[in-house]
């Protein structure tokens, strides 16, 4: 195993945070030209569209936990001090900031609830209800709390194909139980209203986290793997795609984009290939030594921060021309506002990083300590 740093390097991590990244902006614009009452025929395409990009937390998930794993798979607890304030930094001072930006700004994009309080508002602040989107934070940041379990299956499957394989069926059986219980309980369930705070419960996504560990901890085999396979992924996708587009329909109009859940079998087999597939094109273009491999970890540095702001910058794009538009050329809305999303998110993501930077060397350098690095 190496066990050297290549925090530099690209990697398949790399692709899936970039695709999984792009895509969700457009679950933002989607939900949002939605709420516009568009013909039938606009819905269906909502709909197939909402789909298609309806992978992204898994993806995202399994691409932090391989790169993670990729960078620190060595660590033990004793390591956790560091690994955290390293995080700490990355990942959760920008989820502080973006989300106190929405409370306050945008206090209309809550969601379940609106704060009236200041114990309403803590607690709108920790429970991912301060946007649309930043229920993914509170699940996501959750994996990164545990990250020393993760170091532990890590250190448990290394050079052991009969741990990975035993890790792989129980991983499997428990979370299709779990999918089983989410889909009886709690979506459209008796307790959908009082539970679905387990939506980003990180056990909901716990399968993406440790395929993405053993991924990198057997990557000669998860590689060669991805490879044969590739003709059946896409044989797959195209199953599953009609399937989690079967059931959304099955539901009839107006289309609701909360009848397709990731926690369900069509969307977790759908996740997988899709992660499979994105992976098959990392593989190739770093076996290639790609020319756009700088630029995949270019943008991958930012694509976090890039999707704090998302919902942020289409609120203003939205008000500014996007609902008119939507109501009169609703294709061309979800084009413009995407388009011009991605590029806002991405571009403010480096600038506010470069000024964060910039502002904490002047600090240092007159004497003071800033106590959020």
């Amino acid at each position: 195993m190496n066990h050297k740093d290549n925090s530099d390097s690209t990697d398949i991590g790399d692709y899936m945070k970039v695709f999984a990244c792009t895509a969700v902006m457009m679950q933002s614009v989607l939900s949002l030209v939605l709420t516009t009452d568009p013909d039938h025929n606009t819905q269906i395409i909502i709909g197939i569209l909402y789909n298609f990009v309806k992978f992204t937390a898994p993806a995202f998930i399994f691409g932090i936990l391989y790169t993670t794993t990729r960078t620190t798979n060595q660590n033990h607890w004793s390591n956790y001090d560091k690994f955290f304030r390293k995080h700490w930094s990355a990942l959760f001072v920008p989820t502080i900031w973006w989300t106190l930006t929405y409370l306050m700004i945008f206090p209309n994009v809550q969601q379940v609830n609106h704060f009236n309080s200041f114990g309403s508002f803590i607690w709108q602040f920790i429970n991912g209800n301060a946007a649309p989107h930043l229920w993914y934070n509170t699940m996501m940041l959750q994996f990164i709390l545990l990250m020393p379990f993760f170091w532990s299956l890590a250190h448990w499957v290394k050079n052991n194909i009969g741990h990975t394989i035993f890790t792989i069926m129980v991983t499997i059986i428990v979370f299709a139980i779990w999918i089983k219980f989410y889909d009886m309980q709690v979506f459209h369930g008796p307790h959908q209203q009082n539970w679905y705070l387990l939506d980003r419960f990180f056990f909901s996504f716990v399968i993406y986290g440790i395929f993405g560990v053993l991924a990198w901890m057997s990557r000669d085999k998860f590689e060669a793997l991805i490879q044969k396979t590739l003709p059946i992924s896409l044989i797959l996708f195209c199953i599953s795609f009609y399937w989690t587009n079967k059931e959304l329909f099955n539901f009839g109009y107006p289309i609701k984009l909360t009848n397709a859940p990731y926690y369900k079998f069509s969307m977790t087999l759908y996740s997988l290939i899709i992660i499979s597939l994105i992976a098959a094109l990392a593989i190739y273009q770093l076996r290639k030594h790609s020319q756009t491999l700088p630029f995949f970890h270019f943008l991958a540095i930012y694509a976090y921060r890039a999707y704090l702001s998302n919902v942020f910058w289409l609120q203003i794009i939205w008000k500014l021309f996007g609902s008119t538009l939507s109501t009169a050329n609703p294709l061309l809305a979800i084009i413009s506002c995407y388009l011009l999303t991605w590029g806002l998110s991405f571009t403010s993501a480096y600038i506010f990083h470069v000024l964060w930077v910039k502002t904490k060397s002047i600090i240092n350098k007159i004497g003071f300590r800033l106590p959020i690095e």
